[in-house]
């Protein structure tokens, strides 16, 4: 059967899965379930750097969720959109894929674009260990201007209504990338302001007015476009850390959010 092997573990996360067991189990200990989520913002860095705010973003899901994770990621090598058809390795065991779900998305297959991105792979982990149930349809989001990114969140929708499917949608992304922390912050949580009430278009500007580095601002959106469609009126910012709180380097960050749109 073809798969979707590992690329970046051993490297962004641990090989070995009682190691990575351990660190998903401390990591989800101090996380708890915000109301009803459509959707959630997760980082997608190392997990010793971001690991506790992806926690804290899937950890808002009810954990007894069984559905289709959607889950969105910017390409860093500059491959088109596409979606990935075949199921996932984690160290943890096989996520299946909802092959019927990601060809409703209308998006074009390849495999091999799929193959060594780490934004949507370091995000499967979460999923296999807290939602044992749950299938992914693996979204990688190449051009992310506005109407792109309105156009991917109305795809997701043509499809849950064509599949029926009960859907949670991931976007996968960092902010701000080796800027100063108190820079980072200023900035982040100014561009992140507006998706409170689920302005993109607001989002978007502020994010040009900045030039906040965030890599996934595109699958933000698409995300949060979504999820307004869904019923969403609302978003959380569940937390928001920097990768200076862990290394004690405070002159060059990556920000962190989690956050949960309901």
């Amino acid at each position: 059967m073809k798969m979707r092997t590992c690329a970046v573990a051993g490297m962004f996360y641990p090989r070995d899965p009682s190691h990575l067991e351990q660190l998903l189990e401390t990591f989800f200990r101090q996380s708890r379930p915000e109301g009803n989520p459509v959707g959630i913002v997760s980082p997608h860095a190392g997990y010793v750097y971001s690991g506790q705010v992806a926690a804290h973003a899937f950890g808002s899901v009810d954990p007894g969720f069984s559905g289709t994770f959607v889950i969105i990621g910017p390409s860093h090598r500059g491959y088109l959109s596409c979606v990935s058809e075949i199921p996932w390795e984690t160290p943890l065991g096989v996520v299946d894929t909802d092959t019927e779900f990601v060809r409703a998305l209308d998006i074009e297959t390849d495999e091999f674009s799929h193959k060594d991105e780490h934004s949507l792979e370091v995000q499967v982990p979460f999923i296999k260990y807290r939602f044992p149930r749950a299938r992914i349809a693996p979204v990688m989001m190449g051009q992310q201007d506005y109407s792109s990114a309105r156009r991917l969140g109305e795809k997701i929708i043509a499809a849950i209504r064509a599949t029926k499917r009960d859907v949670r949608i991931v976007a996968s992304s960092d902010f701000s990338h080796y800027v100063p922390e108190m820079q980072a912050k200023t900035d982040d949580l100014y561009a992140i302001e507006p998706l409170l009430t689920l302005d993109t278009r607001e989002f978007y500007r502020r994010i040009e007015e900045r030039r906040v580095t965030a890599c996934g601002y595109g699958p933000i959106a698409a995300m949060v476009t979504a999820c307004g469609s869904l019923g969403a009126t609302t978003a959380k910012l569940i937390r928001y850390a920097t990768s200076g709180d862990i290394t004690g380097d405070h002159k060059q960050v990556v920000g962190y959010a989690a956050i949960a749109v309901m």
